[in-house]
């Protein structure tokens, strides 16, 4: 165990040392949700503050309505903590399933503001309320950021995010349904370039392979008391890792993500070591952890050598990557 913990000390070391030497690479910073700190949640204002303040990549997460449009929701269903009715009222309980829901029927919702009695708004106290937002499709985020660009020059580009499990009480469209409507979105809006697809849920990601091998995905980790998608089940597999076997893979995880066919792999932050990047590294994935919001955690980060961020806070890393000197991807 100590020698364990030593080489880890050594490597994030090494790690800062090459990193005062040698020129910042530029860095990915994602807007998570928008940018769900500051402006509500998955709605076009979140995305505008992202652009505004400047990054590289939109963050966002995928459901499926009953007539096909991809709309932006974390949730599988209505939240309560996020919903009111035409008339202002917050809804009591959670609401329908999307994939049970029209677009039109949607668009009747406000989610531009937090319930202040709900548990949720006492973690986003610094969320400026939007009246008025409705949950947008993705092809009106493609429309608000078609011509806008990162600090750094490039286009604005999109990570977007399949919603389903293995096993919900939620009815989703399926991992096939989710796989042709992204790819059908995407190549319509000839976005393929600009475009990577993420999941904790593989299927999604090696049917869109399948059906669109030129859009780039990413496989989506955490392993925590709460969630655990790494674990492998009675199969050996873990069931959120479409039948891969990652001892088939020399119990290595970054070899899983490279087997189900990802350019990039992206953990919970806290599960990162500095082996753990260099092998994923050597495999030639990128390594852009999630939800890094606090400055400290945003540095140690940089330190392992993150090929990016995934933040609700995108303002305290602009500040933090600008102190180091680290342009944006």
């Amino acid at each position: 165990m100590r020698v364990s913990r030593t080489r880890r000390l050594l490597a994030v070391a090494v790690a800062a040392c090459i990193a005062t030497t040698l020129p910042a690479a530029a860095i990915d910073l994602q807007g998570h949700r928008g940018a769900r700190g500051l402006a509500p949640e998955n709605t076009l204002a979140a995305f505008r503050t992202a652009i505004d303040i400047g990054v590289s990549t939109l963050e966002t997460d995928l459901a499926l309505t009953v007539d096909d449009v991809l709309v932006l929701s974390h949730e599988p269903a209505l939240n309560r903590a996020l919903t009111r009715t035409g008339d202002g009222r917050w809804l009591p309980a959670d609401g329908p399933p999307i994939r049970t829901l029209t677009w039109a029927e949607l668009r009747a919702y406000d989610v531009g503001r937090i319930d202040p009695s709900h548990d949720y708004a006492k973690t986003w106290t610094r969320q400026a309320a939007v009246d008025g937002e409705r949950m947008p499709s993705l092809a009106q985020l493609f429309a608000l950021a078609r011509d806008a660009r990162s600090p750094g020059g490039r286009p604005t580009r999109f990570n977007i995010e399949t919603k389903l499990t293995p096993a919900s009480a939620v009815p989703t469209a399926s991992a096939e349904e989710f796989a042709r409507a992204v790819a059908r979105a995407v190549v319509a809006a000839g976005m393929t370039e600009r475009v990577t697809v993420q999941s904790f849920d593989w299927r999604s990601l090696r049917a869109l392979k399948r059906i669109a091998p030129e859009i780039r995905t990413v496989c989506l980790t955490i392993e925590a008391k709460a969630m655990d998608t790494v674990g492998a089940d009675a199969s050996g597999a873990s069931p959120w890792h479409d039948g891969l076997k990652q001892s088939r893979y020399g119990g290595s995880l970054p070899r899983t993500v490279q087997a189900a066919g990802c350019a990039a792999w992206s953990p919970f932050w806290r599960n990162l070591t500095p082996d753990l990047v260099a092998e994923a590294h050597g495999l030639g994935l990128a390594v852009v952890p999630w939800t890094v919001n606090e400055p400290a955690d945003m540095e140690r980060m940089l330190d392992l050598g993150v090929d990016g961020l995934i933040t609700d806070y995108p303002d305290r890393a602009r500040g933090v990557l600008a102190q180091r000197g680290v342009p944006l991807d």
